[in-house]
């Protein structure tokens, strides 16, 4: 009787319908696992930048502080202080061009923004594959649930016997199918609710150095914190 609920017993007994849902777990399953642990693996590596980012503003001079950022050309504090330099030269070297009637504090806060939107579009990439898997998971199991226990009735109504051997196999299936999807979905919400926070941790961080950035390019003086809490972000304008 202990086999009759096994998951081999669900793969070998089921129909092509029952397999489609197992193989449609599993592929969710393994999707959603790859992207959990890249995505961690993004997380640490990007807050490993943003602690090298504290001592940039300890360097004699723009090019010793890049160095401290280090030579990733995907670290996104090392791209924000190249974009806003060269967003600082653009601007005060060209002429004739409609960006001349910008402000240089307007046009920095531009570049600085579309550089933030960039990289939090790629942070946040995979993040609606979790939350799919994660809302329809369950409904693909309780699918299963539902095809198991009209294999189930289809027994009673062959053998004209309610009794549970001809019902265990199919109500085995059933309660598997929908353990199946909730262990698919589970991880999934856990993983999405991680990594969002964890992305939350990163984007403070990388804000508050381009507001240091701001300052430093339009001023040549970074603003002190107290200073910085005082005002409102340059770079939240339209947020």
């Amino acid at each position: 009787m202990e086999s009759q609920f096994g998951i081999a017993n669900v793969w070998t007994q089921g129909d092509f319908v029952t397999r489609f849902v197992a193989i449609l777990l599993l592929g969710m399953s393994l999707i959603s696992w790859i992207v959990i642990i890249a995505k961690a693996l993004d997380i640490v590596k990007f807050k490993k930048h943003a602690r090298a980012a504290q001592g940039f503003w300890h360097s004699e001079d723009f090019a010793a502080g890049l160095e401290k950022l280090g030579a990733d050309p995907l670290n996104p504090f090392r791209q924000l202080a190249i974009e806003g330099r060269e967003a600082t030269a653009h601007h005060r070297n060209t002429k004739g061009q409609l960006h001349d009637s910008l402000d240089v504090s307007d046009w920095v806060t531009g570049c600085l923004r579309n550089c933030i939107d960039e990289f939090t579009a790629r942070l946040q990439s995979g993040l609606a594959v979790l939350a799919s898997v994660g809302s329809t998971a369950p409904f693909i199991g309780l699918f299963g649930t539902v095809w198991g226990i009209y294999h189930a009735l289809i027994a009673i109504g062959t053998s004209g016997q309610s009794t549970i051997d001809k019902v265990a196999g199919p109500i085995g299936e059933a309660l598997i199918m929908t353990a199946l999807g909730l262990a698919v979905a589970i991880p999934a919400v856990l993983g999405y609710n991680a990594l969002v926070r964890g992305n939350k941790s990163i984007l403070i961080r990388l804000n508050s150095f381009a507001h240091d950035l701001h300052a430093y390019f339009v001023t040549g003086a970074r603003v002190s914190s107290s200073t910085a809490a005082a005002n409102v972000h340059p770079l939240k304008k339209g947020a």
